[in-house]
């Protein structure tokens, strides 16, 4: 999408080109019909009334138009300023859209647009902007500073009480380290964690009062409140659980003991079990060693909810992930021949424990093609499964690159494999 605005006779353009990839049955695609619901907004983020050439009158200050063509122009008239447009409100199509936002209009979007969908997706396209630009100061040794104007837009999000608490939860939560690689052309995994971790520590410093004010607020509703099992409720938690995870980095003792309070006094599990991984993954050893001994302890005869014990270990970003996995697969409650066992702690460390399990030197890679040539001898589904990790070697830099193909073909050379695992391999290296 483009725009073009003409101030003398107070006309906005907007101009649609859309267009989709071949696919092996259809090389040349006609034009979809894709409904646009979009607004304009003007310099103080008002919302201005929308009135297309040729129609009599204005239709709301926010309607649906369709795109029908190949290339498509709507102008709208009686428009007194260049305004802001506010495109694909709602998710209105499952297209991928393109306009050149400037970081201080995504700002703007952040603080002042009425729909929750693009105020969501003007804070991940500003946050993935200034993680990239992050992640390049890292790659050249330079010294890492945050943008301020994603602090003042969750500063502004954060402080504004009347937007609703679950869509606050989401604006907080930074793109993760897998959609950073996803979208890197080669990923750096060093540097997509360290610039993460800075943004994450820069904004829980500049943000902590009204992080803290927010938590203290939600928290002293969920002691007041049995737990309901409804969207205003879950909303709470997701804020309070949030601000918590950025409250810890602080590494205050005022956080420690409302983490601590929360883990020991809730009575449900999603509070529970966030105050859990906080402890986790902060680096007070002691309070988060007996935490997790009283969490195994209590859950012992719940499997499902030990998995989550699992998991949350398995994922830690800390250093020594690989060393905490291999000691977990020791305890009683761990049985590799059990699928969600394997799951919960082998699948969590190589999917999302990202930092860990790309370890420079290969450790990581190698755990896991020995876990997959031993599951392929009883349990072959779920040991192509577990390969995922090492089938997405062509995204990561040469180095890496050869150490996860030389597992592959390690495991492609261990005996007798399975069809599935075969399979699996064979395509990867293809």
């Amino acid at each position: 999408v483009s725009e073009s605005y003409d101030a003398a006779a107070k006309t906005y353009s907007l101009t649609f080109r859309q267009s989709c990839p071949a696919t092996p049955d259809k090389v040349e695609k006609l034009p979809f019909v894709i409904p646009v619901e979009l607004g304009l907004l003007d310099s103080q983020g008002g919302e201005m009334a929308l009135r297309l050439q040729g129609e009599a009158s204005a239709e709301g200050t926010s309607r649906v138009i369709s795109v029908t063509e190949a290339e498509q122009t709507f102008t709208f008239v009686d428009i007194a300023e260049q305004p802001l447009p506010s495109l694909l409100r709602g998710f209105s199509a499952p297209v991928k859209l393109s306009f050149p936002y400037s970081r201080d209009q995504l700002m703007f979007l952040m603080q002042h647009d009425t729909d929750g969908f693009n105020r969501w997706e003007a804070g991940q396209q500003l946050s993935v902007q200034v993680l990239q630009e992050l992640i390049g100061d890292y790659q050249k040794g330079e010294a890492l500073v945050l943008d301020q104007r994603l602090i003042t837009a969750l500063h502004s999000v954060l402080t504004d009480e009347t937007l609703d608490q679950a869509m606050v939860a989401e604006m907080l939560s930074l793109p993760g380290e897998a959609y950073l690689t996803e979208i890197s052309e080669v990923a750096d995994v060093d540097a997509i964690h360290a610039a993460r971790e800075y943004a994450r520590e820069q904004l829980a410093n500049n943000l902590f009062e009204p992080l803290w004010l927010r938590y203290q607020a939600n928290r002293d509703l969920s002691k007041k409140t049995p737990y309901v099992a409804e969207a205003e409720h879950f909303a709470r938690r997701a804020l309070q659980n949030i601000a918590l995870s950025y409250l810890m980095l602080s590494e205050k003792a005022e956080v420690l003991a409302a983490t601590l309070e929360q883990f020991e006094a809730s009575d449900n599990m999603t509070e529970r079990l966030t105050a859990l991984a906080v402890l986790v993954n902060s680096p007070f050893e002691e309070q988060k060693a007996l935490a997790l001994a009283s969490f195994a302890e209590h859950f012992k005869d719940n499997p499902l909810v030990m998995d989550q014990w699992f998991s949350v270990q398995a994922g830690s970003p800390l250093p020594g992930g690989l060393e905490r996995v291999k000691a977990l697969m020791q305890h009683p409650a761990f049985n590799i021949k059990n699928p969600n066992k394997v799951r919960a702690l082998i699948g969590a460390f190589a999917g999302q424990n990202l930092i860990n399990f790309h370890a420079a030197d290969g450790s990581g890679y190698r755990f896991l093609a020995d876990l997959v040539i031993e599951l392929n001898g009883f349990n072959p589904q779920i040991a192509s499964r577990q390969l995922a990790p090492l089938t997405r070697w062509r995204k990561y830099d040469e180095a890496r690159q050869a150490l996860m193909k030389g597992e592959l073909e390690r495991i492609r050379a261990s005996g007798q494999l399975s069809s599935d695992v075969f399979e699996v391999v064979s395509k990867s290296l293809a």
